[in-house]
């Protein structure tokens, strides 16, 4: 297992950070420092960060959370509520794959499998990600094209969704799918278009679907494969 991908899977860290401590020199591997890239083995090399023992914990955990209204999606809340001074005591060494943003709700999935983590976090693997969306005002017939077809121009690249009616009655409402996840892309793309999304509300994630979790409420994922 390489180092980055154990402590990250023992801790509360990300791979990426490890990696930046690796380089910092804090991170050993049976008393030596470690190498970005390096393995161990679990049981038998002993890892230490900062002088501390990291131990190995086998149990593969990975939950569905309904994350509420006005918790970011962080360890450092920077003065705002995280979702981990909500989440379960046993789930707060989980790291997420993704992120919803502060005013954002539903799906989250959390996990200490790293390898799970990037499968389902990583464009390429093109996981599907439903979403309902509630504008401030009736979406026209021309943005809606815009949207699915044209796309909209945003500082980072064109936005296309794949977003279809709920309600023949409602054109405030609507279902968007999506691969992609760049940072508040559903929001900027109506703010382009001069609309604001009201509600954004993640209910499926890949396979994964949210269900009837109630908002600050989980479910343990007992078996979870690529596939999903």
């Amino acid at each position: 297992m390489r180092i980055n991908q154990y402590i990250a899977k023992n801790s509360s860290l990300s791979r990426r950070r490890v990696d930046d401590l690796i380089i910092k020199g804090v991170v050993l591997i049976n008393d030596k420092p470690a190498k970005i890239g390096a393995t161990v083995i679990p049981g038998k090399d002993v890892v230490r960060l900062n002088n501390k023992i990291i131990s190995d914990d086998s149990k593969t955990t990975t939950i569905a959370f309904n994350k509420p209204r006005g918790y970011v999606v962080s360890r450092l809340g920077q003065d705002n509520k995280t979702i981990y001074d909500i989440l379960p005591n046993q789930y707060r060494r989980l790291n997420p794959a993704g992120r919803l943003d502060k005013n954002s709700t539903g799906l989250l999935i959390l996990s200490n499998d790293g390898n799970l983590i990037q499968d389902l976090s990583h464009p390429k693997n093109n996981k599907i990600k439903t979403y309902i969306v509630r504008l401030d005002k009736d979406l026209s017939q021309s943005d809606l094209k815009k949207i699915n077809y044209e796309g909209v121009k945003l500082n980072d690249g064109i936005s296309k969704l794949n977003i279809a009616i709920i309600d023949n009655q409602n054109f405030r409402t609507w279902r968007i799918k999506m691969t992609e996840g760049r940072n508040r892309q559903i929001r900027r793309t109506f703010e382009q278009l001069g609309y604001e999304v009201v509600e954004l509300h993640r209910t499926s994630f890949g396979k994964i679907n949210l269900g009837n979790l109630k908002p600050g409420e989980v479910r343990v994922l007992s078996s979870l494969n690529r596939d999903n």
